[in-house]
């Protein structure tokens, strides 16, 4: 098949795939960040949300029916798609559209990811697509879906499962499968204590980024199945898919750098530590993941912020940021950043000195305050001469403190009670 057909078959496929997009997750494991807003909901990256990822990966596959899933306090997430993601044109059959838990079918809420697909199968039967591409919102990740579309098809499988390799050591948290030598899966185990390696990688186990295409009829098949099912948790990794591999093809699609076909980049940025250095890998000189690539932009909500400003230049008041990413709408006024990142709409007053750390939006620095490894939620104004960052217990009586050493601060652990819903 010459390259021109081959974009052209690949190009039908995605045209008729829809994807949906599990966005009704918790994210407990980032504490105070999710107390007020859904995991793809978090800010990420100084001026994107965790959402937009995937988003974007759509768009750029060619993919532009898309379905977002939404549950656990939902109000900042939908704000965010409404304003930034309304810019496809509906009569040309292009949407992204919401799909709060809604008890369409059962009395229920989302019980399970299995079931916020199934509650919705009236949705999707009318949206009539011949491939369903399910996505989990809370991943960062550059990825063509088009390629794993077309291995789908190609390979006759009912069921393709995207993968990546990870170190056993941290494949606890992972759906982790097996495969034979034409990547067929024969087992999965969801979460195990004991994750079985890879057998030519003992240190390495294959994991599930939680991608699936499906067949739409087998798809169907599938969920009114389970739903069924009285003793299941209604979940793709734990229910479906070792289900389905007992009878049925179910292939892994290897996430693999099209490049150097090594693994590509891929972070769950579950976890305060992971990210708070997901966000600070971004401002180095080669960054593993590169914002500024115009092959593959990442698309969002921006509001009409003036560019970032640095002001003052005495030798002990010089405004300035050093190894560092500062977004629209920053004033730097005679302060230093070092080695940080920071959200639009941030202001550090004079004396200040961040270091190592994570600013969201809107937030204020006073006069002499001294931050270091340390995120900074949303709406946070921080006191003159405030220090946080060196002295680990006297933070953890405050804020709190990840077992990485990164100190987290939200307004409400400074008394200042503002319920930010964005």
């Amino acid at each position: 098949m010459s390259l021109d057909s081959n974009q052209r078959f690949v190009s039908r496929l995605t045209r008729n795939t829809l994807a949906l997009i599990l966005a009704g997750g918790r994210g407990s494991r980032l504490k105070h960040l999710t107390r007020w807003r859904s995991k793809p909901a978090v800010p990420f990256g100084g001026k994107f949300r965790i959402i937009d990822f995937p988003l974007s990966n759509c768009i750029n596959s060619g993919i532009r029916r898309i379905g977002v899933l939404t549950q656990y306090k939902a109000h900042s997430l939908i704000l965010h798609i409404q304003r930034g993601w309304g810019f496809l044109r509906g009569e040309f059959g292009e949407f992204v559209e919401l799909l709060p838990a809604q008890q369409r079918i059962e009395s229920n809420w989302y019980a399970g990811t299995a079931d916020a697909v199934y509650q919705n199968l009236d949705i999707i039967r009318n949206h009539d697509p011949d491939y369903v591409l399910i996505l989990a919102g809370d991943h960062v990740y550059k990825m063509d879906y088009g390629a794993m579309v077309a291995q789908h098809v190609e390979t006759g499988a009912d069921m393709t499962v995207g993968c990546i390799e990870v170190p056993r050591s941290l494949a606890a948290g992972f759906g982790v499968m097996q495969v034979n030598e034409a990547g067929q899966v024969l087992s999965f185990q969801e979460k195990p204590a004991d994750p079985e390696p890879m057998p030519d990688k003992p240190d390495m186990a294959l994991a599930s980024m939680g991608i699936y295409v499906f067949n739409r009829g087998f798809l169907f098949e599938q969920l009114i199945r389970d739903a069924d099912a009285p003793k299941s948790s209604h979940d793709f990794g734990k229910d479906i898919i070792p289900e389905v591999i007992k009878k049925y093809r179910v292939q892994a699609y290897p996430f693999r750098d099209s490049d150097s076909g090594g693994q590509a980049y891929w972070r769950d940025v579950g976890t305060v530590d992971a990210f708070w250095e997901a966000n600070l890998e971004l401002i180095g000189v080669t960054p593993p993941f590169n914002l500024y690539d115009d092959n593959w932009p990442i698309w969002t909500y921006q509001e009409q912020l003036p560019p970032a400003k640095f002001v003052f230049d005495d030798p002990d008041r010089r405004g300035m940021a050093v190894d560092s990413m500062v977004s629209g709408g920053c004033i730097i006024s005679g302060a230093t950043v070092r080695h940080s990142l920071l959200f639009s709409h941030v202001h550090v007053h004079s004396f200040a000195l961040i270091e190592n750390s994570v600013l969201l939006p809107d937030v204020e620095i006073g006069r002499h305050a001294r931050i270091n490894k340390a995120v900074i939620d949303r709406g946070c104004v921080i006191p003159e001469g405030m220090v946080i960052g060196e002295d680990p217990v006297a933070d953890a009586e405050r804020f709190y403190v990840s077992e990485g050493g990164v100190v987290l601060v939200t307004p409400d652990m400074l008394g200042q009670v503002k319920h930010y819903v964005r």
